[in-house]
């Protein structure tokens, strides 16, 4: 099945250079089977490795997945910590893996707050990754887009009190270099699991002309079929930027 859609998907045309998820419903998954919300969030994990083989597969050139925001500091400190060792079972566990297919990671957010054995497992994935040609694969951990634009604005600021910027010289260009992701092009599509509508303050400025793709499909139930979709639907789109097509 997902061979077929990715045939079609090579027949019809690009695909999104840039690729951004929102990975949510972890929770609700464990709910519905009556099991704890940590075991949800690692059954998660089988959902990243099948949307990073579909983005190679499909020749997407830059996935970022959001997953954990700054925000998310404020639930139980149980549950915190079991989001920080599963960081690191999955760094173990996939570094070798991500290594032998060309996959770039980086990490984008206040790693400062991480836990000392998260902080160092994420280190040692950019460190170990680099170079990798296939995908760039962003994983968004303790980010806070607000916090991202802020971050910006600061490094801007500095620059004009130094003397090295003209306030007048300050442009979107000038924002979008300062932030985390200047390195790539912004998202064509952004995938939410589990149904709900909102961006809850990811890549907000990235995100002005994104294409926006909503399933009901829980996190840990999403596949490479279900990305296939998304990007087939994304083809389908027609995107005009603001402009009137003729």
């Amino acid at each position: 099945m997902s061979d077929d859609l990715l045939r079609r998907i090579q027949v019809h045309g690009s695909v999104p250079a840039h690729i951004a998820v929102i990975m949510d419903g972890n929770g609700r998954w464990a709910k519905g089977r009556a099991l704890p919300r940590p075991l949800g969030h690692h059954a998660g994990m089988r959902a990243v490795r099948e949307v990073i083989q579909g983005c190679l597969d499909a020749r997407v050139g830059v996935l970022s997945l959001f997953a954990f925001s700054q925000e998310n500091w404020q639930r139980p400190a149980g549950e915190i910590g079991a989001l920080m060792r599963l960081l690191e079972e999955y760094i173990a566990r996939e570094l070798g893996n991500l290594r032998e297919k060309g996959v770039t990671v980086r990490i984008l957010g206040d790693i400062e707050r991480l836990a000392p054995g998260a902080r160092n497992a994420v280190e040692r994935v950019m460190a170990e990754t680099a170079g990798g040609g296939e995908l760039a694969l962003n994983l968004c951990i303790s980010y806070s887009s607000r916090a991202e634009i802020a971050r910006a604005a600061r490094l801007l600021a500095d620059e004009v009190a130094a003397g090295r910027l003209e306030p007048a010289d300050i442009d979107e260009q000038a924002v979008a270099r300062r932030l985390y992701t200047a390195p790539w092009p912004d998202p064509d599509l952004l995938i939410r699991t589990s149904g709900e509508m909102r961006i809850s303050n990811f890549l907000l400025w990235q995100l002005a002309y994104a294409e926006l793709y909503v399933t009901p499909v829980l996190w840990p139930d999403f596949t490479r079929r279900h990305l296939f979709e998304a990007i087939l639907e994304f083809q389908r789109r027609d995107r005009r930027f603001g402009r009137v097509t003729a």
